[in-house]
């Protein structure tokens, strides 16, 4: 097999000035911010739920609560009933203290002004931006859900 002769000078590859951008003068332009959205309406983003059922002392363990908010064992609470549900807030002055086991207290007035009872759960919702506890009693999440309840149970009952 012959092979071809190469030419004996072979022209130097050059860009060709119509296929290559010429550079922006200055920075470039910063891209628009995006806007910012809603929160879902009643979604409650600082928000956290825990559930637990009182010891006979009146004490619920909420380990994860208490620990998003920061609070320690031996935490001065001031501990106050407030539309049927027991509110915990932090206080110098707190008449209660978060337990050695992160539990929190129910005191018997409290507990017998709510309805809680050692034989029923209690919903705990921590509002991490307020810094507090609302312990609801079984019975008041119950009324505030029966119509939720009464329609997803209807949808369910006629297959619709």
């Amino acid at each position: 097999m012959s092979r071809r002769p190469h030419p004996a000078h072979r022209d130097v590859e050059q860009l060709v000035d119509a296929l290559v951008p010429v550079p922006l003068p200055g920075t470039p332009p910063q891209p628009a911010p995006l806007p910012t959205l809603p929160s879902p309406a009643g979604q409650a983003t600082d928000v956290l739920f825990d559930v637990a059922r009182p010891d006979a002392a009146g004490r619920v363990t909420a380990r994860p609560l208490v620990r998003a908010l920061g609070w320690t064992p031996g935490l001065a609470l001031h501990v106050d009933v407030v539309y049927a549900a027991v509110l915990i807030t932090p206080t110098p002055a707190g008449a209660h203290t978060v337990g050695t086991r992160e539990e929190l207290p129910l005191p018997a007035a409290a507990r017998q002004l709510c309805g809680i009872t050692a034989s029923e759960s209690v919903l705990l919702a921590a509002f991490v931006g307020r810094n507090l506890i609302v312990v609801h009693p079984s019975n008041t999440i119950a009324e505030a859900l029966a119509d939720l309840h009464a329609r997803i149970l209807g949808k369910s009952s006629d297959g619709g």
